[in-house]
């Protein structure tokens, strides 16, 4: 094993979790450092983290290094958006044609602890808590440490260094500063907030269990996905400013007083709604763009240290899980375990390549749906529509509407987008033509 190569990936959350299980299984010698405690011992911090859904790239990945069945155990099935109107009344909008198709809920902690122990049951792979990296020499690689418990700094050093470690990634920017390293961030207007709907005193859900549901209310929204302990995690998207802002509500009564107005089937359903506000924190939403992902055959960028994204599609999580994918394909084919460092440069150009378009294009869907779901969804309009696609999708050969290319196949992003524009395309002059026909025959038979 003496010529087995190194890896130190920056971040124990949830794809530098997962991308460890891929490199062990390929062979690597796999260090992991996280800036938290392990949340296996200290517990999972909650307050501001969006429940996840995981779809069929996530599952994908997930299926390839035997990780499916578990996590899948772990998680609820979700079906269709349930709208939720002004005055309380629902109406379930099916995901897909076939019922059987659903994307599912699960805790972000349960999710890495998962990930987390089945790294570890790899013999290759060390785990490394409350490690915080303060500096990267890229060169090396290496990475600069700092022990949170102790206050002292080491060095990891490895033959590739993976930069895992979040939208605020430390990896991403020190290569920020090279030259010709494009990057941009953008800042929603919105920002969103956790909230908790338990269970009954029975311990029974207080809503619908498949679905995600959603309030709709135009320029802001709140959504609420289902948990395993039957309870649910609540999320709102507003402004942090305005009358509809974060600011506004000051006081407990003004929180209460605003939820019974806007929200009012679910305020009946929150006993702690105003401790909840004012402790929980409001987070910022942000989108990251940045090329390339790598740094010569030592440094790679993966999940939102490479496309942070809004989370208004579900799949950043799942982005993220496809890009261990990639990358392990990547590295299989060009590099190994074992191989030359040019291989190894050939490997991580080769994945940026490959990659980019897609982080490029989910970021653009993702930021697209959130008008769609806090807009639209609760307009009969958008169900018409919806109604129409379902049709299509089961009478009109080769049609797929752009939500089930997205969710439930793992066709590449950006071809996704382009297929689903082809095809309305498409099937706009279908009914253009047929229209004209119609009009042809009228005439015709006067």
């Amino acid at each position: 094993m003496a010529s087995q190569r190194s890896v130190c990936v920056i971040g124990g959350g949830l794809t530098g979790a997962l991308m460890a299980n891929y490199l062990a299984r390929a062979g690597w010698r796999v260090d992991v450092y996280e800036r938290r405690a392990d949340p296996r011992v200290a517990g999972f911090v909650g307050g501001r983290s969006i429940n996840l859904a995981i779809s069929e790239r996530g599952l994908d990945a997930l299926r390839r290094v035997g990780l499916a069945e578990p996590i899948l155990a772990l998680a609820l099935p979700m079906r269709g958006r349930m709208i939720h109107d002004l005055a309380g009344r629902q109406t379930l909008l099916p995901y897909d044609k076939d019922p059987a198709r659903c994307i599912n809920s699960i805790s972000r902690g349960g999710l890495n602890i998962a990930l987390l122990d089945a790294a570890e049951r790899h013999g290759n792979v060390r785990l490394h808590f409350e490690r915080t990296c303060v500096a990267i020499d890229l060169e090396a690689p290496a990475a600069r440490l700092r022990d949170e418990r102790t206050g002292e700094e080491l060095t990891a050093s490895a033959d590739l260094l993976i930069g895992a470690d979040g939208a605020y990634s430390t990896v991403r920017g020190v290569m920020q500063r090279l030259e010709r390293f494009d990057y941009s961030q953008a800042y929603l207007e919105h920002g969103y907030k956790e909230l908790h709907v338990p269970p009954t005193a029975g311990g029974a859900f207080q809503m619908e269990p498949n679905a995600l549901h959603i309030w709709p209310r135009r320029a802001f929204m709140m959504i609420a996905l289902p948990n395993t302990d039957r309870s649910f995690t609540c999320t709102c998207f507003w402004p942090f400013a305005g009358p509809n802002g974060f600011e506004r509500l000051r006081t407990a009564d003004e929180t209460r007083s605003y939820f019974r107005e806007q929200f009012r089937d679910a305020e009946a359903l929150m006993p702690t709604l105003e401790d909840d506000y004012q402790r929980n924190p409001t987070g910022a939403l942000v989108t990251v763009r940045c090329a390339p992902w790598h740094f010569s055959d030592r440094v790679v960028l993966i999940g939102d240290a490479a496309h942070a994204i809004v989370p208004f599609y579900g799949q950043g999580m799942n982005a993220g899980f496809e890009d261990c994918v990639e990358l392990d394909h990547c590295l299989r084919g060009r590099a190994g375990a074992r191989g030359a460092a040019s291989e190894l440069g050939a490997a991580l150009a080769e994945y940026s390549r490959r990659r980019r378009p897609n982080g490029d294009a989910i970021a653009d869907l993702a930021l697209r749906n959130f008008i769609e779901m806090r807009d639209h969804s609760g307009k009969r309009m958008f169900r018409l529509k919806k109604a129409i696609e379902r049709r299509l999708h089961e009478w009109w050969p080769g049609y797929t509407p752009l939500y089930t290319l997205i969710s439930f196949t793992t066709v590449p992003y950006a071809e996704a987008a382009q297929r689903a524009r082809r095809q309305d395309r498409g099937v706009l002059l279908t009914l253009l033509a047929l229209l004209l026909l119609v009009v042809a025959l009228a005439v015709w038979a006067t």
